[in-house]
């Protein structure tokens, strides 16, 4: 019979101490909820795929990724810094915004 609790893995990764990506955290059912609730605390992206939690699931809390889950891995990083470039475009146009209304009221004020 298959476990059908919601599973959570959180990724880590330390350029200056990892050779690749570690498992910080992996647990099932209230662990999970727990992973989940601190990572949106910490304004962590959260991406659901259950293949890929299967998968990393298996690897020991601590470890690094074995390579044949790079790919995997590769894909989770490629949304987070894909997350990134959305938040940094948002963040350009709204202070732009700004700095459009700060000469407008500046002008105004003349």
């Amino acid at each position: 019979m298959r476990d059908e609790r919601k599973t959570a893995i959180a990724l880590g990764y330390d350029p200056q101490r990892d050779d690749a990506p570690r498992i910080l955290a992996s647990g099932k059912g209230r662990i999970a909820e727990q992973i989940i609730q601190i990572a949106r605390q910490h304004l962590i992206p959260i991406r659901e795929d259950k293949v890929a939690v299967e998968l990393l699931a298996q690897v020991e809390i601590g470890a690094e990724i074995p390579p044949e889950l790079y790919q995997i891995v590769a894909e989770i990083y490629a949304f987070i810094y894909s997350l990134d470039d959305e938040l940094n475009q948002e963040l350009e146009r709204l202070k732009s915004r700004l700095t459009l209304k700060e000469k407008k009221g500046k002008n105004d004020k003349k």
